[in-house]
């Protein structure tokens, strides 16, 4: 007697759908506890960056330690979460080249199911981060400058702020053919933004054409709006831009990533 696999249904609801993404997204959960070294680089890279710029660049680009560290802090936050991003497109491109995606097509499961799962998994990888950063910085003599309620709305925008910077990441790593590439091609993109921006120094500094677009780049845009939640200060403004530039990549870089997924399995 010859058993069929089963065909994925040609209508699933939006409800089943995001229960299947949920679903899937426990599982990425799962491999994490499993597999704690997946968070060295969200418990590490926080570390590394604070203590770096912090002792070694502070007093010269803030006039005093204490000063640079309110600065320094919600950017490094924002440079934290986008480098953490980079992982879902790495474990996506390694899941297609083991053949996990050949058994995720033979199940009765929304298509793009698997891609919004891995990237509702990254929640984890981020508070982890968060947590990680938060500690260190108070240690060293960072405080906020806000009540509980602003600092939990800087969280949760960054997190959103995350998500949607790794649908670019599920794109590259659909597109790639190695994790090695996608990883690789991924840094060479993030690095540079994060640097060209308000991050680490004022814009004021720069040569006039980086300035003109480290004040409307995301990042900048997102660290100011942490700074004026967690140390005090406008946030209307520099909310705004960030919230248009999360939408702009959801808008584009959702389609390609689930153009790329169905082209590559």
């Amino acid at each position: 007697m010859t058993t069929l696999a089963l065909e994925p249904p040609r209508h699933i609801s939006p409800a089943k759908g995001a229960q299947h993404a949920l679903s899937l997204a426990w599982r990425g959960i799962l491999k994490i506890r499993k597999n704690p070294e997946q968070l060295a680089d969200v418990t590490l890279m926080p570390i590394i960056f604070l203590l770096i710029f912090t002792y070694l660049f502070g007093n010269a680009l803030g006039g005093s330690i204490t000063n640079y560290l309110q600065t320094l802090v919600p950017g490094v936050i924002v440079m934290n979460i986008l480098q953490a991003s980079l992982s879902v497109g790495v474990q996506l491109n390694t899941d297609v080249n083991k053949g996990v995606f050949d058994r995720f097509r033979s199940m009765p499961i929304a298509r793009s199911a698997p891609l919004i799962g891995a990237v509702l998994a990254d929640i984890v990888r981020y508070l982890v981060c968060l947590a990680v950063l938060m500690i260190v910085a108070t240690i060293m003599g960072y405080r906020l400058g806000t009540d509980p309620g602003q600092f939990v709305v800087a969280i949760l925008l960054v997190v959103a702020f995350g998500l949607s910077f790794c649908w670019a990441s599920v794109f590259v790593g659909m597109l790639m053919k190695t994790p090695g590439a996608a990883q690789g091609l991924m840094f060479v993109f993030v690095m540079p933004l994060t640097f060209g921006s308000n991050v680490f120094v004022s814009t004021a500094t720069m040569p006039g054409w980086l300035a003109a677009w480290a004040d409307i780049s995301p990042v900048s845009l997102m660290a100011n709006a942490l700074r004026g939640l967690m140390n005090g200060g406008a946030v209307a403004g520099p909310l705004g831009g960030a919230l248009a530039w999360m939408v702009g990549l959801i808008l584009v870089f959702f389609p390609l990533a689930t153009w790329a997924y169905r082209r590559r399995v």
